[in-house]
């Protein structure tokens, strides 16, 4: 048998340890892993340098803009930041301009996006009007429904818990996950207006506004309706708190079906860093406290935490430079840069390589159904990333390949550097170039059991 390529002189991370071997692709697919001298011939052999292999990254939270927001971010330069940080599949979120919330609007998306992505992407959908549209839409192939409760997206009354229950329950029956944004509607909206009223347009505002209390309201609120839509399962995103995370973390105790992300901007950095950051860090949920970033990293330690994200939000440079905090634009560059991050925190015993995979890899993978992702094993998709694992480097946002250049994480230090990206078996990265087509991605669709 002649197999399409070969890996040789690889280190991969394979149950447990860094081990020397040789990885052999066919189709798409690793076809085996071995020793050099137990390798089919190929007709390409490509020479590792005995760098570290990885499976490429799943990050789930992923904004791509294009269609009518595509002066932000377009598929090709979103997918190409992507594969330059070693991540091989985004899950697009749906806050788009047509907003992604009907069978048609998904299909228009898919059929645009299979023409230019370089890596695999899956999209959500937001709730449509009518929960009798949601099983059209999840028979288009959406990955996953978000609910964005810090204000009216898309067809779902955020502020209506029956009408949310309903969803999650029809959601429920099809199998399919619901990602969650968790800042409660109402009370930002009268926090907003009051401080509007008294002529607030400062970072503090802003801050006060998306207070702790934002975010926990709207996670109990959804951990109650939980409780009550059988079979559905929720996927908080952006966790940015310890009250929040100590609700879900009673949740999953009591068996309820719920998951956890955070990102890397709230793992490693705090709101005292607005004073040399400025607004360029302004997110949702915001920058928190240091005890709150702690908090965090026990929960990763603990194994209350299930993902990490990056919450890639591109925005223009003038849209993050309002004069008024209401009208900056919350978000930042991430996709590019979460794997490297996370690297350089198992670089400083922060968790170790296994569960940084976890993290990025295996749990995003079974969360959203995505058998054949997340792990170096045969039969599953040749989606890798080889790293080096040692070489120290400096973030720099100038040199994105995201339209998005900028970043809170300009100018730091990390180590890890993704060196090449494979996609379904072929090189997409070299070397921080991207050496593929636009289109050569794949679009993922879900299929139903």
């Amino acid at each position: 048998m002649i197999v399409d390529s070969v890996l040789t002189n690889a280190k991969a991370y394979l149950k447990g340890e860094i081990v020397d071997c040789s990885i052999a692709i066919e189709e798409g697919k690793i076809q085996k892993i071995g020793k050099e001298t137990h390798m089919p011939k190929a007709d390409q052999i490509i020479d590792i340098n005995h760098k570290l292999v990885l499976p490429g990254v799943i990050d789930s939270h992923v904004h791509l803009r294009d269609e009518d927001k595509a002066y932000k971010e377009t598929f090709v330069t979103g997918t190409a930041a992507a594969a330059v940080g070693g991540v091989t599949t985004v899950l697009d979120m749906p806050n788009n301009s047509p907003v992604t919330m009907s069978s048609e609007t998904l299909h228009n998306r898919m059929e645009i996006a299979a023409r230019r992505v370089l890596v695999n992407v899956g999209f959500y959908s937001e709730f449509p009007t009518s929960a009798e549209k949601i099983g059209a839409i999840v028979e288009e192939g959406a990955v996953g429904f978000k609910l964005f409760m810090a204000e009216q997206v898309g067809g779902l009354n955020v502020d209506d818990d029956q009408a949310i229950l309903e969803s999650f329950t029809q959601v429920g029956k099809l199998g399919v996950p619901v990602a969650v944004h968790a800042e409660d509607h109402s009370l930002l909206k009268f926090a907003v207006e009051n401080f509007k009223l008294r002529n607030r347009h400062d970072l503090a505002a802003y801050l006060k506004a998306h207070d702790e209390n934002a975010e926990l309201a709207a996670v109990e609120r959804i951990i109650d309706i939980v409780g009550k839509a059988e079979n559905s399962r929720v996927h908080f995103c952006h966790v940015s708190t310890q009250k929040s995370l100590s609700a879900l973390a009673e949740a999953k105790k009591s068996g309820k079906a719920v998951t956890v992300e955070v990102t890397p901007h709230h793992l490693m950095l705090k709101k005292d860093d607005y004073g040399s950051l400025g607004v360029s860090a302004l997110t949702m949920p915001p920058l928190r406290s240091q005890e709150n970033v702690d908090a965090l990293w026990k929960g990763i330690e603990a194994g209350d935490v299930d993902t990490v994200g990056s919450d890639h939000a591109p925005h223009t440079v003038q849209e993050k430079d309002a004069s008024s905090i209401w009208d900056v634009k919350a978000g930042v560059s991430g996709v590019e840069t979460i794997l490297p991050l996370m690297l350089t925190s198992v670089h400083k015993n922060m968790l170790t390589l296994a569960h940084a995979l976890e993290l990025l890899c295996e749990k995003p993978a079974e969360i959203f159904g995505l058998a054949e992702k997340g792990r170096l094993e045969q039969g599953k998709s040749a989606d890798l990333v080889v790293v080096d694992f040692n070489q120290k480097f400096k973030i720099d946002a100038s040199k994105f390949k995201s339209k998005a250049k900028f970043s809170p994480f300009d100018k730091w230090d990390v180590q890890g550097k993704p060196v090449m990206t494979f996609v379904g078996g072929k090189l997409v990265m070299d070397e921080g170039e991207i050496v593929a087509k636009a289109g050569s991605g794949t679009v993922i669709r879900r299929t139903l059991p």
